[in-house]
């Protein structure tokens, strides 16, 4: 739950009166394969692995995901796969205590009773106010810190302003790319996969999300390393143009 006090510049509803449509705030999102038939995002169901998997906060089932327009299918890793997580617990911890989630990154559970600003971050952030930002709706792009210039600028693409994107460097990821939202992860291995964008589709503000519309801005703008804030949470904008 969102404490007390001011709420965001977009108020309840969040930056359009309401929870986007399918696609970022002011347009398609990058590499977004066009819808396969009316009303449908893209998504393809190709297979319920019915994986039960014991977990703190809750159990999961994977789920095969693939793009029609390409991207392949789920590897023995689970690279592709859409993992869903249930029981999760939105209580509040003290700021500066470490939760033990039962997943990696997290994907939903106990958080700081501030979020996270959506945007770009080039540090590594606090796993517990990025969880508050996902009980909001936004999703989380977290990525290698050894991914290329090139690649970190892919993912940066995703985001606009006004999106519900938190987008950072996490180290020892199970995967290249990894994209949680409250409830549920997919881990990819190239940065421009198709299934990125379909899965941003589905979940950002997604029908899962604990607090639609509630804000992902005038929270917590720190890292790890800078916990007062700073000038790391850009907007996207900053890694449009390489040369820049």
């Amino acid at each position: 739950m969102p404490p007390a006090g001011p709420q965001g510049p977009h108020g309840p509803q969040g930056p359009h009166g309401g929870p986007p449509g399918p696609h970022g705030p002011h347009g398609p999102y990058p590499n977004q394969p066009q819808p396969r038939g009316r009303g449908g995002t893209g998504l393809i169901v190709g297979a319920v692995l019915l994986v039960a998997v014991l977990m703190v906060g809750g159990g999961a089932v994977a789920v095969s995901l693939f793009s029609g327009g390409g991207g392949g299918g789920a590897s023995a890793e689970g690279i592709g796969e859409v993992r869903y997580y249930e029981g999760l617990s939105s209580d509040h911890v003290d700021e500066g205590e470490t939760v033990d989630y039962g997943m990696f990154p997290p994907a939903g559970g106990p958080h700081y009773p501030v979020w996270q600003n959506c945007g770009v971050y080039d540090q590594p952030l606090r796993a517990e106010y990025v969880v508050h930002a996902q009980e909001h709706g936004a999703v989380w792009i977290a990525y290698d810190p050894g991914l290329s210039e090139s690649q970190v600028q892919a993912l940066a693409g995703y985001y606009s302003p006004g999106d519900y994107l938190v987008v950072s460097p996490v180290e020892g990821l199970p995967a290249p790319v990894v994209a949680s939202a409250w409830g549920s992860q997919i881990l990819l291995e190239d940065p421009e996969d198709p299934r990125l964008a379909e899965y941003l589709v589905e979940f950002v503000q997604g029908e899962d999300t604990p607090e639609p519309g509630a804000p992902c801005s005038d929270g917590h703008s720190g890292t790890e390393a800078d916990p007062a804030g700073g000038s790391s949470g850009t907007a996207a904008s900053q890694y449009a143009d390489p040369q820049g």
